[in-house]
């Protein structure tokens, strides 16, 4: 989803650093081109803040808590395509040549960002998202459900904490009734969701319409108040909580739900892909090139991860000869799924294993990364009113201002389906040294424009973490040969993500093709391939980002490693990629290609002397 994406970087991915590897040409330009760039980025992302108060949130920005946001309205999306189109323009009136290095990186990001969010407005690919404003997975309802929880984003440190959340969440019903409004338009042009994925909303929203204010999750605040809280303030503050429950919150979840079960349900369609939906071709080929920043068809994209989910079959079959089962593949795989011996018997065995893994990778990360993170993240199982359709894993950033960890989400629900052949993957990605890893040094790059710290394509994002997946061979990690399997097992589902995603939404396939593609390409449980399908129908494009990514860090990896030979350090290739944040691949390469050229003309100078 579009509208969604940046909600969803305010959740899971964003990012960025300093410029360490690409050494400026010049000192910065105070009073030129360097200051009138820098007051662009600086105006827009005021503008953008004050539009989109939840995303000024997750970037540090708290003058806007007590505020939900538009989102939806057409008077919200004008806005913003009219920011796009006028920043824009101050842009070009920056004289680039004029600019160091540094300063020119900064400014190709940013304007990449502005254009391609420029095309969703003016080709009407972000309206068409918000006919379709809510899904099982990252729509603002279970986020709000995050944040009202209070363990996540959302402070509740003070009076004025809490305060804000009552201000924020009274907003919420008027979201809904945008939101139903939007829907009802959709009904009328074709614009509708599947029925499935309908289906799957209604169970959360059902939970969090509870109007028992000791059995909602929007209590958690109340019954976890800090001790600097006056006492007279408790107990206004409980009974406004309890109020808001009852009156506001309960009620605006409970018409979301009533009007997508007897109203939009009967609509929704039976197809599951964006191809069946009016110009839902053309906004299934803008979020492809969107998601991997490259100009890759979806035909291209089937094609690419049909080969590489043949590779990596065969990389499989010679573990399941190395430990001696005898059977065929498919035998193999039911006998990883099944087996008691990859499974775990409580949520808290599941817990600590993760645990006790996050200190083993700490103390081998200095052996590749030469800057670390300053910010912790913490380990906590998935909340109970969406952990039967969410991933086995997930990570939220940290504040920026180091006020709250990161966490690592681990799904408990259905421990049959949380082999422990997928653990130290799974680490490696959603923790470190992949997403908390990456995003944690971006934020903490305070010299760096608001923009490269906390946005960022995912391509880079999830393409990153994937290739994270990969470090478990440079740190020893895989020498258990099913730890191993279960990172095959990842690489393979982020390959049939290219081919069943696209299948889905350009080829016509239907949910059950997709499922039987991934039954047959790898050992995932039941529970996890049809959760992943689902999740693909809600978010188009999105899961295209992580084997595309990886790839292109991979083969930059490859070419400096061939072209600096004995010169090439992989601190120092880790740092040069994560040192300036998230960006297209296209801009990441060009980076790196410099980086080499640097290298090899110091040794050449070094080589003189």
């Amino acid at each position: 989803m579009i509208a969604t994406a940046r909600s969803h970087a305010c959740l899971l991915l964003v990012l960025v650093a300093g410029l360490a590897a690409c050494q400026s040409s010049g000192p910065l330009q105070q009073g030129s081109e360097h200051d009138r760039l820098y007051a662009v980025f600086q105006d827009y992302q005021e503008a953008n803040n004050k539009l989109n108060p939840l995303g000024a949130m997750f970037q540090g920005d708290y003058r806007y808590n007590d505020q939900l946001g538009d989102g939806l309205s057409p008077a919200h999306i004008r806005q913003s395509r009219q920011l796009e189109q006028a920043t824009l323009k101050r842009l070009q009136g920056i004289d680039y040549q004029r600019l160091n290095r540094e300063d020119r990186l900064s400014y190709d990001v940013f304007r990449y960002y502005r254009r391609i969010d420029l095309e969703a407005y003016r080709d009407g690919y972000e309206r068409m998202d918000t006919l379709m404003p809510v899904t099982q997975m990252f729509s603002l309802p279970s986020i709000l459900a995050r944040l009202g929880s209070g363990s996540s984003a959302q402070p509740f440190h003070t009076v004025k904490d809490y305060e804000n959340w009552l201000h924020r969440i009274g907003e919420f019903p008027g979201w809904v009734d945008q939101a139903i409004s939007n829907m009802r338009t959709g009904i009328r042009t074709g614009v509708v969701l599947p029925r499935n994925i309908v289906q799957l909303t209604l169970p959360q929203w059902q939970a969090l319409a509870e109007d028992d204010p000791q059995k909602s999750i929007f209590y958690g605040p109340v019954r976890h108040f800090p001790d600097s809280m006056p006492a007279d303030q408790r107990g206004r503050l409980t009974a406004e909580y309890e109020q808001a429950i009852r009156t506001v919150i309960a009620p605006a979840y409970r018409k979301l739900h009533d009007f997508l079960e007897q109203e939009y349900l009967p609509h929704a369609t039976r197809s599951v892909g964006l191809g069946h939906l009016p110009g839902g071709q053309a906004l299934y080929a803008y979020l492809a090139r969107r998601s991997t920043t490259t100009d890759l068809t979806p035909e291209q994209i089937h094609a690419t991860g049909m080969r590489m989910a043949e590779a990596i079959y065969k990389q499989m079959q010679a573990i399941k000869d190395r430990v001696g089962f005898q059977g065929d593949m498919q035998a193999f795989f039911d006998y990883m799924r099944t087996d008691p011996r990859f499974y775990y018997t409580s949520a808290d065995d599941l817990l600590n294993s993760y645990r006790r893994l996050k200190a083993t990778v700490q103390a081998r990360l200095p052996r590749i990364f030469d800057e670390m993170p300053k910010a912790d993240f913490i380990i906590k199982p998935t909340e109970a009113f969406r952990e039967a359709s969410a991933a086995a894993a997930e990570y939220t950033q940290p504040a920026p201002d180091g006020s709250r960890p990161g966490t690592f989400y681990v799904n408990t629900y259905d421990l049959k389906a949380r082999p422990s052949w997928l653990r130290t993957a799974l680490f490696l990605h959603e923790a470190e040294p992949g997403h908390h890893f990456q995003i944690s040094i971006a934020q903490q790059q305070k010299d760096l424009p608001d923009f490269q710290r906390f946005d960022g394509p995912t391509a880079y994002v999830e393409g990153w973490a994937l290739y994270a997946e990969t470090l478990g061979d440079d740190l020893d990690l895989y020498q258990d040969p099913y730890q191993l399997m279960g990172a095959l097992t990842t690489r393979i589902w982020r390959a049939n993500r290219l081919v069943v995603d696209t299948g889905l939404h350009a080829m016509g396939w239907t949910r059950q093709q997709a499922i039987d593609w991934m039954h047959h390409n790898s050992p995932m449980t039941d529970t996890d391939i049809r959760s992943e399908v689902d999740r693909y129908i809600a978010m188009p494009g999105q899961a295209l980002s992580y084997m595309i990514g990886a790839t292109e860090i991979r083969s930059m990896r490859d070419a400096a490693q061939q072209a600096l030979g004995d010169r090439f350090d992989l601190r120092d290739f880790h740092r040069q990629v994560l040192a300036d944040g998230a960006m297209p691949m296209e801009l990441l390469r060009r980076k790196i290609n410099a980086w080499v050229q640097d290298r090899l003309a110091a040794g050449k100078v070094a080589g003189a002397d």
